[in-house]
């Protein structure tokens, strides 16, 4: 899954990235509010982090910009601006959640799977499909109890199709959601990765739509 960050404290943007990566995330960093409010309109994300104090464009009108184009990407908005007012301001513009600096890592990290659970119609960290359990905190995969152990780009790839469950999901779309932007990978590697997934997980999780991509159908 994708997430793009907007924030222009080098400092904080990359202590998030490192976080948000261990966690499982890609990350796409914007240090201007300009920045960011091109790169979520013109690409998809499973989720938004975002400043209010961003420079050339501030993170509120991003976010009212955003939300006026019909973007309903989920948003966090991480910010040192505190106070209650600010808060409601920022949930009236479209705002999934808010979180004052400083903040704890851990609580970082769950609002954000949680507003992007919310966005899928899933209730807890915890998702159970057939015999399969997921748990998202833990980035944990089971069959009965047993661990799946699944490397961190069949993880990504099992989980982004989790998150659009009941939607076909194109080759292109989950290269995006899967691989860094400068790693290098075969023509065929989306293929390949669901074919890993699959031996893992068994065949019925994922199906394939020929022609368009791939699916964890609704129960």
């Amino acid at each position: 899954m994708r997430i793009l960050l907007a924030e222009d404290d080098a400092r904080i943007a990359d202590h998030v990235t490192r976080a948000l990566t261990a966690a499982g995330f890609l990350v796409d960093p914007a240090t201007d509010g300009e920045a960011a409010w091109f790169m979520a309109d013109t690409e998809d994300y499973s989720a938004i982090v975002l400043d209010l104090g961003l420079p050339a464009l501030d993170g509120l009108t991003v976010l009212k910009r955003l939300r006026e184009a019909g973007n309903r990407t989920p948003v966090l908005i991480l910010t040192a601006r505190g106070t209650w007012k600010e808060r409601v301001e920022g949930i009236d513009a479209g705002a999934d959640d808010y979180l004052p600096k400083p903040y704890q890592t851990e609580e970082l990290l769950a609002r954000l799977r949680a507003i992007i659970r919310r966005a899928a119609g899933q209730a807890t960290s915890v998702i159970e499909i057939a015999d399969i359990v997921v748990d998202e905190r833990q980035m944990r995969v089971s069959r009965d109890g047993v661990p799946i152990i699944l490397a961190p780009h069949e993880y990504r790839l099992f989980m982004h199709l989790v998150h659009n469950r009941g939607r076909v999901c194109s080759q292109s779309e989950l290269t995006e959601n899967v691989y860094a932007q400068d790693w290098e990978r075969e023509s065929n590697a989306i293929e390949a990765l669901v074919k890993r997934v699959r031996k893992k997980l068994g065949d019925h999780l994922i199906e394939t739509r020929r022609g368009f991509g791939y699916i964890v159908p609704n129960a």
